[in-house]
């Protein structure tokens, strides 16, 4: 019986590895099966391009805006004047009913571009006053014909129905003439 007894520990230790070994493999092949699996959840080649919009700013000039598309979405990015950059920030935040200075919707140093999301708050139809020509209404910024909402030269909600500003969506300089937008 001695034998057995000592032969007792040598069984559990292979029976331990093999149990070990078998927890092991199949621990790497569901890791094995799952990569494919959540990589079929990542967007397809197209949706990702449009993911990020890059827009050459270079030929807008002071106080005019362009209109460009992004995930499907119109954007208005506008070229504050001095004039338009002063008043704005003389407007008091008692006075807008979703406080937000000119500072906080632009980039640090480049506080001319503004970049918003070219849909009413309200109801989501696109302001007016991105094109020459366009009313601008009594603020100079945008005037949502659907509703009347008025929104000021910062995208700022003034007047009307809207319940918040225009969205400034994600964006960044690549360069001092170019911005991408995502």
């Amino acid at each position: 019986m001695p034998s057995s007894e000592k032969s007792l520990p040598k069984d559990m230790d292979r029976r331990d590895f093999l149990n070990v070994a078998a927890v092991g493999l199949t621990g790497i092949g569901v890791c094995g099966a799952a990569v494919p699996f959540i990589a079929q959840m990542n967007p397809s080649k197209d949706v990702a391009e449009q993911e990020k919009t890059e827009v050459d700013i270079s030929s807008v000039q002071p106080g005019q805006t362009v209109k460009v598309v992004w995930r499907g979405q119109p954007v208005f990015i506008r070229n504050l004047t001095e004039q338009e950059i002063t008043e704005a920030n003389a407007v008091a935040m008692s006075d807008l009913r979703d406080p937000e200075t000119l500072e906080q919707r632009t980039k640090a140093g480049k506080n001319n571009w503004l970049v918003t999301m070219a849909l009413c708050t309200h109801l989501g139809c696109i302001p007016q006053g991105g094109n020459a020509g366009e009313p601008k209404g009594e603020y100079g910024g945008y005037i949502c014909s659907c509703h009347g909402s008025a929104f000021d030269t910062a995208g700022r909600i003034r007047r009307g129905p809207a319940p918040t500003n225009l969205t400034v969506p994600p964006y960044r300089f690549i360069s001092p003439s170019v911005i991408s937008i995502g």
